[in-house]
């Protein structure tokens, strides 16, 4: 488990290109001697640490464990920087957030949070609360109080934009907007008690490619699986979605349209079949392609 690895800084428009636009030039851009990362990625110390995991946490890059700790692209990462390198695309963001949902390991209070924590409308007290519980259960070393208070900060920050906040007490270099605040998972219910709520996304900004793609990769090579896993099952789109019943129905539908699955709710079997085998690094190829269908 890993908490507060952000060192406070949620991602800033641009990082995630100039990352993975430096990484490419030099896999070793962050633990480089001869050349100071803060000068070939313009970031102040902290930000450069930051940085350093995000590339990681939602997916793009993996760094060696072992030798030296060079960053190299994941198979996502390679085709996001092939065919997305700026991130203009919705769809990215969302592959992105899918990733960055399900690394328990490097990103857990981000796993928790879409996977685990099941209140809808929630203060920063009822979340850290329940991700302790979640950290005793597991086994884990206890984690400071202000490591988990300051994961959830960076969790509001990293998908509400600035305008749905009161952002009068944040210093000019806070009020830079995440990427994933597009997504509209999340939203305020009350400023003033400091309360929010899991929001349901507009489901045309899903595109079927992408939430395939998070089907397959959780089917694991079976070709039935039933609604309610898809809704609630960890990892899935249910859950890193924050889809509903209705919203999760609307985009199978359009799946089904390109004759990737087919719903079967006959006889109370509420299923899904998929009919066209695929891998996760397939479907995102797929979506890719037919972006550039679109756009000519």
């Amino acid at each position: 488990m890993k908490f507060r690895a952000h060192d406070t800084f949620f991602i800033r428009k641009g990082w995630l290109s100039k990352g993975m636009r430096c990484v490419d030039e030099k896999p070793d851009v962050f633990v480089a001697r001869e050349e100071n990362p803060m000068d070939v990625l313009g970031l102040g110390a902290n930000m450069v640490k930051a940085l350093r995991w995000w590339l990681q946490a939602v997916g793009l890059t993996t760094e060696s464990k072992i030798g030296k700790r060079i960053q190299t692209f994941t198979e996502l990462g390679a085709t996001v920087y092939e065919s997305d390198r700026y991130i203009e695309e919705r769809g990215t963001l969302w592959l992105l957030q899918y990733r960055l949902a399900t690394q328990i390991d490097e990103a857990t209070a981000w796993h928790f949070f879409f996977n685990e924590f099941s209140m809808s409308e929630f203060t920063r007290d009822d979340f850290v609360r329940a991700l302790q519980k979640f950290i005793a259960m597991s086994g884990a070393d206890e984690v400071a109080l202000r490591s988990l208070a300051d994961d959830f900060d960076c969790i509001v920050r990293t998908y509400l934009p600035r305008h749905k906040m009161n952002s009068a007490k944040d210093s000019p270099e806070n009020n830079i907007d995440c990427p994933f605040g597009e997504l509209g998972l999340l939203e305020v219910l009350n400023k003033r008690k400091n309360l929010y709520r899991k929001n349901i996304p507009p489901v045309e900004t899903l595109n079927p490619f992408v939430v395939f793609a998070v089907i397959a990769d959780n089917a694991h090579g079976r070709r039935e699986l039933s609604l309610n896993e898809l809704l609630h099952a960890p990892r899935n789109i249910g859950r890193v979605f924050n889809l509903d019943s209705v919203a999760m129905l609307e985009c199978l539908y359009e799946i089904e349209k390109l004759g990737l699955v087919k719903i079967n709710r006959t006889a109370g079997l509420d299923v899904v079949n998929i009919l066209q085998d695929a891998t996760f690094s397939d479907c995102v190829r797929r979506f890719y392609e037919s972006m550039e269908d679109w756009e000519q």
